[in-house]
């Protein structure tokens, strides 16, 4: 039995369809990323899994309960983490704690063993009587993520765990949400639009764009897929010159696929070394201004290019996370 399992899941808020007959799987144990610019149907996916949205039409399973026949049940099977902190600023870390086990009806006498291991877990015992106003961001994140496990999900949903925050707080925050994986051997979902996130922390990931799941693997055999390297170029050059120039690096040995984004052209090639100087001779003969060209390997970066056209762009996102904030206040309301 799969952890979750959903099938032709599809959500529409009137002509607008937020998540397109998406169907996926995710094993036990595993930790699988959605990685997707904002918009692209990452949160709306999760709220569904989660029970705090019906789907217009498919299925979702979470440990084998469907979330819309049986929400109760899959309600009890996890533990969800919002990208806004939910934890009271004026109360302490041990006092959030307390409430959190209080309102998942952990059994009395066994509330305050499981603060104390969760509160080591994340290493906040010397915080944990001081109010959550003095924390820092990661400090307030690491107990949100300690508030989902106190009652020992099998499943842990993280929607944009380290968003806002800075680089090094991001990675610390991965190596809790690791240390968590191996402690509870738990199934852990994350969504994300951090390409190193997704590709230093999940199993797998499945790229999500315009409500669609383009592609899932393991980052590495996404990577692998791509070839052996990048060329990355960006040219001066319109009209008939520059169709074809594309029309014969499309022919070159060792190119095996090409992204047009503007100026900038993406090719994924098996021989870096040997298709740039070709490269050259076409942009002399084709009277084509190459302003830059770079080798690199690929990262998770490319493949999102490949596979959707387009890159992830930086954090727009202030309004769209208060947006979907505001969203699930109206929804618990």
């Amino acid at each position: 039995m799969y952890s979750i399992e959903t099938k032709s899941l599809t959500k529409s808020f009137g002509d607008t369809i937020a998540v397109n007959d998406i169907s996926f799987t995710v094993e036990k144990g595993e930790i699988f990323g959605f990685l997707g610019p904002n918009g692209a149907g990452k949160s709306t996916t999760m709220m569904i899994l989660t029970t705090l949205l019906k789907p217009t039409s498919g299925e979702a399973l979470i440990s084998g309960f469907d979330v819309t026949a049986n929400p109760k049940k899959v309600r009890e099977s996890i533990g969800y983490v919002q990208q806004e902190s939910t934890v009271d600023e004026y109360l302490t870390g041990r006092e959030n704690l307390l409430l959190q086990a209080k309102l998942n009806h952990i059994p009395r006498n066994e509330i305050k063993k499981r603060i104390d291991d969760v509160l080591e877990l994340i290493e906040l015992v010397d915080k944990q009587d001081q109010a959550v106003v003095t924390y820092s961001g990661g400090m307030r994140k690491r107990l949100d993520i300690a508030g989902g496990l106190l009652h020992r999900p099998k499943v842990l949903f993280l929607d944009e765990p380290t968003v806002g925050l800075d680089i090094q707080t991001r990675r610390k925050i991965w190596e809790y949400i690791k240390k968590i994986h191996i402690e509870f051997d738990m199934t852990i979902f994350v969504s994300t639009h951090y390409m190193e996130e997704a590709d230093q922390l999940c199993d797998r990931v499945g790229i999500i764009d315009g409500g669609k799941i383009q592609v899932i693997d393991s980052p590495q055999k996404m990577k692998n897929a791509m070839g052996n390297e990048v060329i990355s170029i960006i040219i001066d050059g319109e009209g008939e010159n520059r169709n074809s120039f594309l029309t014969e690096i499309k022919k070159i040995e060792f190119v095996t696929k090409i992204n047009e984004d503007g100026s900038k052209l993406t090719l994924f090639a098996s021989n870096g070394t040997e298709v740039i100087p070709k490269i050259f001779q076409l942009s002399a003969e084709l009277e084509i201004k190459i302003k830059s060209i770079s080798l690199t390997q690929p990262t998770l970066d490319d493949v999102f290019i490949s596979y959707t056209g387009h890159e992830i762009k930086g954090d727009e996102s202030g309004f769209n996370r208060k947006r979907e904030h505001a969203k699930m206040k109206r929804l618990r309301a």
